[in-house]
């Protein structure tokens, strides 16, 4: 996944930061938490709308939880970053990254979310947000109903140098499974377990070749890694204690970016970034079975996800959404503009929402996905120029991480 330069803004600022503690994992309190009142990547419950533990106590309506978080912290020219309510009924909040100093290197982050119990596995109540910070060697584990980031660190950094610039590359990816977390870090491409309960990170796989994405595949247990310089999927066995295990290589015939899996017909998509095309692949089989032409033009296709319930694949393009037929040989459906600056893009499940953050147009684009892959713009949100990757939860909050800024700034619906 590429990473885009940007630059500071004239938006207002806040200062939410906090000191940083030894040791394994620090937490991290984020007072301007207080707007999003109920959690995030959780369905409405009865405790819901306990009061987060933050400077200040969080009232039950949203605007009184903007007035405290608003009083309990003064703005400060040292966390650029938005705090205006922008267009669309969305209220942006920067939240700092523990120990992080801007530029961070961001780049894929990823939302858990409440389960029940299945067979093999006894219910969880986590709702947090998974942001892998290359610089610091740590996973910043945001916890959304108490606003508190958890820091796992350990993690290994290396220095690289790219367009003449230097930077230290590490932790850069994470995809959320049963039992694990796995985080692809990018400085020894070595993919590391972290057990979800407790938050221990368990011995790492190294590979033998550059790493980018992780992804989580449900129906098999594995977790597939995008190996762009051997334009191949690697994929990993997983096991009950942690333990990954080299399984099988996929072919591809390019340089893969982007994933999305259809769990309920055994697919996998992914972009050929360097060759512009989109790749179906049977994950039982581990076979390519299509390779569809999205047409993003020369910068090629970036993110990709999928809708289930329409057999619909949608392609980020570096400036606009495709919708392709995944019935009819991906044949295109639609198109939707969203500025220039995409990278990866999320569809929410329980919303049918799509998000996608712009970060050279400095904007999230919030659409409702309908049938037959029509797309209708909801919302388009001021953001802060270079933040991308959204994801979202199940109340249609979404989260971008905000390399600029060292900041994860949270979307949220205003009152």
């Amino acid at each position: 996944m590429k990473t885009h330069g940007s630059g500071p803004t004239t938006d207002g600022t806040i200062d939410g930061r906090s000191g940083m503690n030894g040791g394994m994992r620090v937490t991290h309190k984020a007072a301007l938490f207080l707007v999003l009142v109920t959690s995030a990547c959780d369905t409405p419950s009865s405790s819901s709308a306990a009061p987060a533990p933050s400077a200040s106590s969080a009232p039950a309506a949203a605007s009184s939880a903007r007035a405290a978080a608003s009083a309990s912290v003064a703005p400060s020219a040292s966390a650029a970053a938005p705090n205006a309510a922008p267009r669309g009924g969305f209220t942006v909040k920067a939240l700092p990254l523990p120990g992080a100093t801007a530029p961070a290197s961001l780049d894929y982050i990823a939302c858990e979310r409440p389960r029940a119990a299945r067979a093999g596995f006894a219910a969880d109540e986590h709702s947090r947000v998974w942001v892998p910070v290359g610089a610091t060697g740590s996973v910043d584990v945001l916890d959304i109903p108490t606003g508190a980031f958890t820091r796992v660190d350990g993690f290994k950094t290396a220095e690289h140098e790219a367009h003449g610039k230097k930077r230290l590359r590490g932790p850069s990816a994470v995809a959320v499974g049963e039992l694990f977390a796995y985080v692809g870090d990018r400085a020894t491409n070595e993919v590391c377990p972290v057990e979800l309960k407790t938050l221990a990170r368990k011995p790492c796989l190294k590979l033998s070749t550059e790493i980018d994405g992780v992804a989580y595949v449900a129906a098999t247990k594995e977790v597939w890694v995008t190996t762009p310089e051997e334009q191949s999927l690697t994929v990993l066995e997983t096991t009950a204690s942690g333990t990954l295990k080299v399984s099988g290589t996929v072919k591809v015939g390019g340089a893969p970016e982007g994933y999305a899996v259809d769990e309920s017909r055994g697919l996998f998509f992914t972009n050929l970034e360097d060759k512009g095309g989109t790749v179906v692949i049977d994950v039982k089989k581990r076979a390519v079975t299509a390779t569809w032409a999205p047409g993003c033009g020369a910068d090629g296709p970036r993110g990709v996800a999928v809708d289930e319930k329409e057999h619909v694949v949608l392609v980020a393009c570096t400036d606009h959404i495709q919708a392709l037929d995944a019935g009819a040989n991906g044949s295109l459906l639609g198109k939707l503009d969203t500025g220039p600056g995409v990278d990866n893009i999320e569809l929410s499940s329980e919303t049918r929402q799509l998000y996608v953050a712009a970060g050279k147009a400095a904007r999230l684009t919030v659409a409702h996905v309908g049938a037959h892959g029509a797309m209708t713009v909801l919302a388009t949100v001021d953001t802060r120029e270079g933040a991308r990757n959204a994801v979202a939860d199940a109340m249609g909050n979404a989260y971008i991480a905000d390399s600029a800024g060292a900041n994860l700034l949270v979307a949220s619906h205003a009152p």
